[in-house]
């Protein structure tokens, strides 16, 4: 959506108690449907607004942008690296719900961040991390309180709504279930703390952004988030965000805290955020299906589910019996050699090719990037085609959640494994677990 300049000069102005100042500069950054970042010079110096651009895009969220810059606020107060937020908007200013925040200028990009990470960057996380989990619940800043026992019912909930027949999710529900933890007493949890959300400069880490599912909670699942496979960009044999080894990152934060990291807690709360994004993957699909949002690229997130299956076939394997584990997976025939008319395959193909050629190429700017997005779709119809896997099984679903099979029933880690890896090399090729994955499953 557009934004007002006129508009956005008077909330300003108003904010700084009438001072008049130059507006300049304004950009908008990337970011959600729903949510919007727009980068501006006033005065001289640089801002940003975080906006909602009606309150009715709010609707459904834990808490509105009041609570959200209650808590930064509330954070940068307490040494943590939030934003230093300026000023509110107001109904009057007709702009929607949302915030002005100082800007920080430094890299938010994973991919240029980990090419070549600060060498204090995991020491710097880990203390920002225990920063955040040092603030105390308030009664003035309205978060939810989480309950894992009841989240992770709810999961379950949402695992049914989409079918609840995808094995490898039910398996996890189960360990879920069977390994929840004690209570733990609760911290502020950030909920959203990884690369994508952190900004880093040449001297380290530089500001913590992305507040909005910020709840009270065990502080063991921030810890374990940013840890999360997808997270890691690629770089997967560091599993501290993609830039550390896991025992310098705990060794780093007890330093700071001065709180033990309980290792089954972490591990349990690395499986159920892996279990959260995968259903979240999922809810893409269904807010495409039902029309709340048609775009392709909500279409195309919606199959990044297997992405998180095999991350968590990989994580809940150490669980198997050791004989399931060495049982050898064959990989899947090689296409056949094609002739004769075009096929389906070469069809698609051919569709791709005229994309890459023609519309991308001429496109720009978004047009650009949705012909990227096409063509990506055009590929994975092609795979699946040329090697078609069904991934919905409710019986196998069913016992696996009712424990009447575990990964202990002979075969079925190799029939799982199988599973995922046909389906995410049909859906993300490129997935770097998926190599690692097919080097130690699969026969030579």
């Amino acid at each position: 959506m557009s934004l007002d300049p006129d508009k956005l000069a008077r909330a300003l102005a108003r904010m700084a108690g009438g001072a008049s100042l130059p507006l300049a500069n304004l950009i908008r950054l990337s970011g959600g449907a729903n949510m919007e970042s727009w980068s501006f010079d006033w005065g001289g110096a640089g801002y940003v607004l975080r906006r909602a651009p009606s309150a009715a895009m709010m609707e459904g969220r834990p808490f509105g942008h009041d609570v959200e810059a209650k808590l930064v606020r509330a954070a940068h107060a307490g040494g943590v690296l939030a934003p230093e937020i300026v000023g509110e908007l107001d109904p009057a200013d007709d702009l929607g719900t949302g915030y002005v925040m100082k800007r920080v200028e430094a890299e938010v990009n994973p991919a240029k961040i980990l090419a070549e990470p600060p060498a204090s960057l995991i020491a710097d996380l880990a203390r920002e991390l225990a920063r955040i989990h040092a603030i105390s619940p308030r009664d003035d800043i309205a978060l939810p309180h989480m309950d894992t026992k009841a989240a992770l019912a709810d999961l379950k909930r949402r695992f049914a709504d989409y079918g609840g027949d995808r094995p490898i999710i039910a398996l996890a529900i189960k360990w879920c279930e069977d390994h929840l933890p004690t209570p733990a007493p609760p911290s502020l949890v950030h909920g959203d703390l990884r690369m994508g959300n952190v900004m880093v400069g040449p001297k380290g880490l530089a500001a913590v952004l992305d507040w909005e599912l910020a709840h009270w909670g065990d502080a063991h699942e921030d810890l374990a988030y940013g840890c999360m496979t997808v997270w890691r960009f690629g770089h997967i044999d560091k599993p501290a965000f993609g830039c550390a080894d896991l025992e310098s990152y705990f060794a780093a934060y007890e330093a700071q805290s001065g709180r033990a990291v309980e290792r089954d807690r972490f591990r349990f709360w690395l499986i159920y955020r892996t279990l959260w994004w995968a259903l979240g993957c999922m809810q893409m699909g269904d807010i495409w299906r039902t029309g709340v949002d048609p775009s392709l690229e909500r279409a195309v997130i919606g199959r990044r589910t297997s992405e998180n299956e095999l991350d968590l076939l990989l994580l809940l394997e150490e669980d198997a019996p050791e004989a399931e584990r060495g049982r050898i997976t064959l990989a899947p025939p090689a296409p056949a050699r094609r002739q004769g008319e075009p096929s389906a395959v070469e069809l698609l193909e051919a569709l791709r090719g005229w994309i890459d050629s023609d519309v991308k190429a001429r496109a720009q700017g978004r047009d650009k990037f949705m012909a990227a997005v096409a063509m990506n779709a055009i590929g994975m119809l092609i795979r699946e085609q040329e090697n078609p896997l069904n991934p919905h099984d409710k019986a196998l679903a069913d016992d696996l959640l009712a424990g009447q099979q575990s990964l202990a029933t002979p075969g079925l880690l190799a029939r799982l494994r199988k599973m995922a890896l046909t389906k995410l090399a049909n859906d993300v090729p490129k997935y770097a677990a998926l190599a690692a994955a097919q080097q130690a499953w699969l026969a030579a």
